[in-house]
C-alpha cells in the first residue's frame, strides 16, 4: 500500500477525484509513526531539513522534489554526499518519479542506497547516546547556557 499524504498547498484541486488503486491519499498522517514502520520503503519528500533529520533516525531512503531554502542544497547533500536518495531534477515528472521508485525499491543500486541509509541510522543512534557527539555538543550548550 502507498500512503500519499500531502498538505493544503493547492494540491486539494490536483488530488480531486484521484484514483488510487494502491493507496491512500490523506490531508495528515502521523509522519515519524509512518517512517517507523516496517513496511515504509522509501519517502517521497520535499527535504526539508526535519524530515530528512526524521527519515535518517529511521533509516528511510528518501525521494526528494525540492522547491525553495534550503531544500535543493539538502537534496543534493543527502542524495550526492550522503548517497541516502534520489533527487528529482525535473521538478514533477511521471517516469523520473517511477525511475526513482524503481531505483530505490528495486535495483541493484537501492539496496546500496537502502545500506548507506541503515548506517546512516546507526550513526545517528550513536550520536544522541550517552556520550556520542550530539549527546555531547547538548550538554556543551545546557552548560553555556547556565553559566550565564
Amino acid at each position: 500500500m502507498i500512503l500519499f499524504y500531502y498538505k493544503k498547498h493547492g494540491l486539494n484541486h490536483c488530488l480531486k477525484g484521484s484514483q488510487v488503486k494502491r493507496g491512500r491519499v490523506v490531508e495528515w498522517a502521523p509522519q515519524q509513526d509512518v517512517l517507523a514502520h516496517e513496511a515504509t520503503g522509501v519517502f517521497w519528500t520535499q527535504w526539508c531539513w526535519n524530515s530528512t533529520l526524521e527519515s535518517i533516525c529511521e533509516g528511510v531512503p528518501m525521494i526528494c522534489s525540492s522547491f525553495w531554502g534550503d531544500q535543493p542544497l539538502d537534496a543534493r547533500y543527502m542524495s550526492e554526499v550522503s548517497g541516502v536518495g534520489v533527487y528529482l531534477e525535473n521538478g514533477l515528472q511521471r517516469e523520473e518519479i517511477a525511475s526513482a521508485i524503481r531505483r530505490i525499491m528495486v535495483d541493484e543500486e537501492g539496496k546500496e542506497i537502502r545500506e548507506r541509509a541503515r548506517v546512516l541510522k546507526q550513526k545517528a543512534d550513536v550520536s544522541v547516546t550517552k556520550g556520542g557527539s550530539s549527546n555531547e555538543s547538548v550538554k556543551t550548550l545546557i552548560d553555556y547556557i547556565s553559566s550565564l
